[in-house]
């Protein structure tokens, strides 16, 4: 068993201690949301009046699709969470081009850094990114890490020590130690999945990339040359570089699950600097985490049921509740373009397996599920109707709407939108159509891994 296949049985094991009455999701539909009056757009100089909001999202709603302005308001009223105006919006694919940007940022470092991050490897690339922080500790730069105990359960305690020992504050989230759980209570089964780089307060990170070797390649779709060598065929994933005053979000959401691991404080930095406006994307941060009020899984299945046109979603773990599933399949049946991009191969086979089992059932109802083709998909993005996209650190499964700390940024906008189907349409080219036809051949011996794997997809 490889070190990620033991993270996976941990989280399994840890939940199943913990699941003596197993919680759920909440009922989200458009008919019982009562929609705020206007959507509330922020920026550094106020909010936008109402009317002016309206149509400043009215120019973003492409014809015959999702009405962004209708949307904005039932996902302000689900959530509690306004949009933020004037921002740029950088898409990054894969390791090589995410780690370049954030290192170039890193460099660029005059005052602070925070990092939050679910795996931080002691590898080539791990060191190579510790080594870029302690530098810019040592030149006067404050520099916070928080690492997930689970996702960093083979790292050696010596390599944060080593950060730690250069003047770098580290937390490590929910000790699997319970002795050293500092104020919340031993909570193993809580995770934070979260991927968050924030420097200086005006250039934010996020998305799917953790820092680990597997992302010292890019996938061969993305990169000019096929490797001949399977083994050097880098992972598939999406994150966003963000700047304007969308920022000061990802700030806050550190910083408040910082103080909520009681943790020390924050040492003094300029952690909130005057924003100014970046780009002309509206975006919408959502944060969310366990006991929470699931704003990611109110916002994935609003949009989901509001969709006029198309749902295309890049995924790297899909085991849909009842609730995702019937919203992606009645979509199907009333004309929707819905389209997967999942795994072919996977990290975790028993989740990978417990999403096939629900294949059958989404190709029945007219949903298209396409499997990519060599690499590892980890990406967790979707784009609907070319006008509301998602790029963050969240699955399409019960564990990330209820047992982690996760982070999506929506963004509002035909432009953006663009750019998001030019990648799900180069994924899916890259990938093969599972028909049903196909389907319903495979042997008996995969029906049953997915049968036995679906007996645990609540706890995955």
């Amino acid at each position: 068993m490889n070190i990620r296949q033991f993270r996976c049985w941990l989280a399994v094991l840890a939940t199943c201690w913990s699941l003596m009455a197993c919680a759920s999701l909440p009922p989200v539909a458009p008919a019982v949301i009562t929609p705020v009056a206007a959507p509330n757009i922020e920026t550094p100089h106020g909010k936008v009046p109402a009317p002016a909001a309206v149509s400043l999202l009215k120019k973003r709603w492409a014809k015959g699709a999702l009405d962004l302005a209708q949307q904005a308001a039932l996902e302000e009223a689900a959530t509690g969470v306004p949009l933020i105006a004037g921002n740029k919006v950088d898409l990054l694919f894969d390791g090589p081009q995410t780690m370049k940007a954030m290192m170039a940022a890193i460099s660029q470092a005059k005052n602070n850094i925070n990092f939050e991050t679910y795996i931080f490897d002691q590898d080539e690339l791990g060191e190579q990114f510790a080594s870029l922080l302690l530098d810019k500790q040592r030149q006067g730069v404050t520099v916070n890490i928080m690492y997930d105990s689970v996702g960093t359960i083979g790292v050696p305690q010596a390599f944060f020590d080593r950060m730690r020992a250069g003047g770098i504050k580290l937390v490590a989230f929910n000790p699997i130690n319970p002795a050293k759980v500092r104020g919340n209570g031993w909570k193993v089964n809580n995770r934070d999945h979260r991927k968050i780089l924030i420097v200086d307060g005006k250039v934010a990170f996020t998305g799917g990339i953790n820092i680990s070797d597997t992302y010292s390649k890019s996938s061969p779709f993305r990169s000019k040359t096929r490797p001949a060598d399977p083994s050097q065929v880098g992972w598939r994933d999406t994150h966003v570089r963000i700047e304007g005053p969308a920022v000061a979000a990802f700030q806050w959401m550190f910083i408040q699950n910082w103080t909520n691991q009681d943790a020390d404080d924050l040492r003094d930095a300029d952690y909130f600097p005057t924003l100014t406006a970046q780009g002309d994307r509206i975006v919408r941060v959502l944060g969310s985490k366990p006991g929470g009020k699931f704003e990611i899984y109110k916002a994935y299945l609003l949009a989901m049921q509001e969709a006029k046109k198309s749902i295309h979603i890049t995924m790297a773990y899909f085991v849909p509740d009842e609730q995702t599933l019937k919203a992606l399949k009645d979509a199907a049946r009333r004309g929707v373009d819905v389209r997967i991009v999942l795994p072919s191969v996977s990290d975790s086979g028993l989740v990978f397996h417990a999403g096939r089992a629900f294949y059958d059932d989404l190709l029945s109802s007219g949903v298209k599920i396409h499997e990519l083709k060599l690499a590892v998909l980890h990406a967790k993005t979707a784009v609907i109707d070319g006008v509301w996209s998602t790029v963050g650190s969240t699955n399409l499964d019960t564990r990330s709407f209820m047992h982690n700390s996760e982070v999506s940024v929506v963004i509002m906008g035909a432009g953006f939108g663009d750019e998001m189907e030019r990648a799900f349409q180069e994924d899916v080219k890259n990938s093969t159509e599972v028909t049903l036809d196909a389907w319903r051949a495979r042997p008996w011996s995969m029906r049953f891994k997915e049968w036995s794997a679906r007996l645990w997809d609540y706890w995955l």
